[in-house]
């Protein structure tokens, strides 16, 4: 004769049953160990479209701890108060990206200003700018829009054929200076604005011609030809 153990049904503790408890779309999570679990309307899940975002979303209410690593294809920031990282960072991916922000910034090297953008002012501060000096030592040389100090070391006669003014961009400056002691040469230093096809002029003129012992010329760009100052 089989023999049978034993059963004990309430169903009135748990309503239904199923020994959970929380709002409805509430994630379950066990309260203590070997207890029931429980939901709260700070961390839900919905199947439907919620937040303006489509099914499949889960909301939390309040402060989110990662102790690990955090992979997404997107990411939408609504408020942010600190960035705090260290090592390289790299933005975009196309020469014509462009990543724009509203109000002032700041650069410090060593705890030193070296760059400040003042957006209340509109002024801009630059401490120590350096590192884009190019020796001119050929006949023919072509500036970049990386340049900002051309130096002149050839004693005989050289021609800077200057970038495109268009190219620089509006406000660009660049400094030529003749570092020769040309007394008993006559050689001379021509500037050219004409390159690469484009007729532009530098103080109206398609030349500039650099003579004397130690001359420089300071130009900036209106964003269609070169000018002097």
């Amino acid at each position: 004769m089989a023999k049978f153990g034993w059963a004990y049904i309430n169903c009135s503790d748990s309503g239904a049953g199923s020994g959970s408890f929380g709002p409805a779309y509430s994630l379950q999570f066990v309260t203590e160990s070997g207890g029931g679990t429980t939901g709260s309307a700070y961390l839900t899940y919905y199947t439907a479209s919620t937040y303006s975002y489509y099914p499949n979303t889960m909301v939390l209410s309040g402060n989110f701890i990662v102790t690990g690593a955090i992979s997404a294809s997107v990411f939408h920031y609504e408020d942010i108060t600190t960035i705090d990282a260290t090592g390289s960072t790299y933005f975009g991916d196309d020469q014509t990206d462009i990543h724009s922000r509203t109000g002032s910034l700041e650069m410090y090297s060593d705890s030193a200003l070296v760059m400040k953008v003042n957006a209340v002012t509109a002024q801009t501060y630059l401490q120590g700018l350096r590192g884009a000096y190019t020796n001119v030592s050929t006949a023919l040389h072509t500036s970049s829009v990386s340049s900002l100090v051309l130096g002149v070391t050839q004693a005989a006669d050289t021609t800077i054929c200057v970038h495109s003014a268009s190219a620089a961009g509006a406000g660009a400056i660049m400094i030529i200076k003749d570092q020769v002691d040309r007394t008993s040469l006559t050689s001379k230093v021509y500037v050219s604005a004409s390159t690469g096809g484009s007729h532009e002029t530098i103080d109206g003129s398609n030349y500039y011609v650099l003579s004397g012992t130690y001359p420089a010329i300071n130009l900036y760009s209106d964003g269609s030809n070169w000018w002097i100052f």
